[in-house]
């Protein structure tokens, strides 16, 4: 196979869930990953005959990355955000779930424009590179703004509806659903609504009945506060998540956000459907909400992935904050601190959001699958000694280590500077967005 355009990368550790961290090299060419291997088996490699490393002396790499003994692994999976809300980060702060909406976010959103939320997505999309974030869940007013940001920036993105009885339609979601799946390699679209509280049972029953005409999953904010489990039963007699079973919603899979105050039978309903909660640990800290049973999840067999929920209430898109705290955090709920180990959380953070997210081409490192990884410093001191690299990043990770963020094959970030497609450029992506502030707020 020609290798005339592609990327080695040498002399790194890579991880994938279901392998050790091992000595060795990815290549890469375009936007797929062609070969993983132990450094010494490469040699093997090389004399086989018809093999991808045949001619290895005289292939031409675009560029080849010493990775100097540092980590080369997945990209995390941002499962459940919004990214637009870069625009309320630090101005609705420090006030309940329902008056944060309704006194603070709600009033502020009506006065967004277009335009408004596809430059504040591509603010957004600055800080998940920093965080070695290479795919997101996208939820949020406009798609067609979010997904033209994500395409221009150069972020993978999961697209999935706001809908509720203020925005939007069945209609236009159909819509969506129909333009963005097969449209672009970096964007794809799932079935979604806000939640039980904001959409009427007509409204649901038609979000029900897209799921049947495309046999597809669909997301929604499930049992997040306790006021809105209690709203529900007052309503239906029944908890959101057995409410949307009984009108079919999950009939072909899909899962719910924070999935903070989950019964028995609720637990039932994600087995039975096999869905997936995406727990959001800060962005619950800071609204008050309460701590996912995230082990009990788990227990369960239920598949778990996770989200930094919007930047207006965690205020940052962290993932390394967010996997410290459903570790931290499930321990103390358990008391117990052998509740959920590191490597599980980590597995979340990876393949865990991309089998929520429908991604199964870019969960792990292996030939064949999305060119989507991170580089990962392991000689910053808050990463020594290495007795267990999993477990660092996991309790001792920050941004600070992320060196490199790889989308589809193309260095996004490295080092501290942002390589953007042509055109895109940080600072004026930020005084863009202050003069927006300025004139909305």
């Amino acid at each position: 196979m020609s290798m005339e355009r592609g990327t080695s990368m040498e002399r790194e550790v890579s991880i994938e869930r279901l392998r050790p961290v091992f000595w060795g090299e990815v290549w890469v060419k375009d936007a797929r990953i062609v070969y993983v291997g132990e450094a010494d088996k490469l040699k093997q490699v090389m004399k086989q005959e018809g093999s991808l490393g045949a001619g290895f002396p005289e292939i031409r790499w675009d560029r080849q990355v010493d990775c100097g003994g540092n980590l080369l692994m997945p990209g995390f999976k941002d499962a459940h955000t919004h990214s637009a809300m870069t625009f309320l980060r630090s101005y609705a702060d420090d006030v309940p779930l329902q008056q944060w909406l309704q006194e603070r976010v709600f009033p502020m959103e009506a006065k967004l424009s277009w335009e408004d939320i596809y430059h504040f997505t591509k603010l957004a999309v600055l800080e998940y590179l920093t965080s070695g974030i290479t795919s997101i869940f996208e939820m949020y007013l406009t798609p067609d703004a979010m997904g033209q940001a994500c395409m221009d920036m150069g972020m993978r993105c999961v697209l999935t509806s706001g809908l509720n009885d203020f925005t939007s339609s069945v209609e236009r979601q159909e819509a969506e659903y129909l333009k963005w799946n097969g449209h672009h390699p970096l964007i794809s679209y799932r079935l979604g609504f806000h939640s039980e509280y904001t959409c009427s049972k007509e409204l649901l029953s038609g979000v029900a009945g897209l799921a049947r005409k495309y046999h597809a999953p669909v997301f929604t904010h499930l049992a997040e506060t306790e006021a809105e489990v209690e709203g529900c039963k007052n309503r239906h007699g029944m908890t959101p998540a057995a409410f949307l079973d009984s009108l079919g919603i999950f009939d072909y899979g899909g899962g719910g956000y924070h999935c903070v105050y989950m019964t028995d039978q609720d637990m039932d309903v994600f087995t039975k459907h096999g869905l997936a909660v995406v727990t959001n640990p800060a962005s619950n800290l800071k609204l008050a909400s309460g701590i996912a049973p995230v082990a009990e999840f788990v227990r369960r067999g239920i598949p778990v992935a996770i989200g930094t929920d919007g930047p207006a209430s965690n205020n940052c898109l962290d993932m390394f904050r967010e996997m410290f705290l459903v570790s931290g955090l499930s321990k103390v709920r358990e008391r117990d601190a052998a509740s959920l180990d590191a490597e599980e959380v980590l597995a979340m953070a990876t393949g865990g959001g991309a089998l929520a997210m429908g991604l199964s081409g870019a969960d792990v490192l292996t030939e064949g699958k999305l060119a989507d990884m991170i580089l990962i410093d392991l000689h910053r001191p808050n990463m020594q000694p290495l007795h267990n690299i999993p477990k660092n990043i996991v309790y001792s990770g920050s941004k600070s280590n992320v060196r490199m963020t790889m989308i589809n094959g193309k260095i996004l970030y490295e080092k501290g500077d942002f390589c953007l497609p042509e055109g895109e450029d940080a600072e004026e992506i930020c005084q863009k967005c202050e003069g927006i502030v300025k004139r909305i707020i």
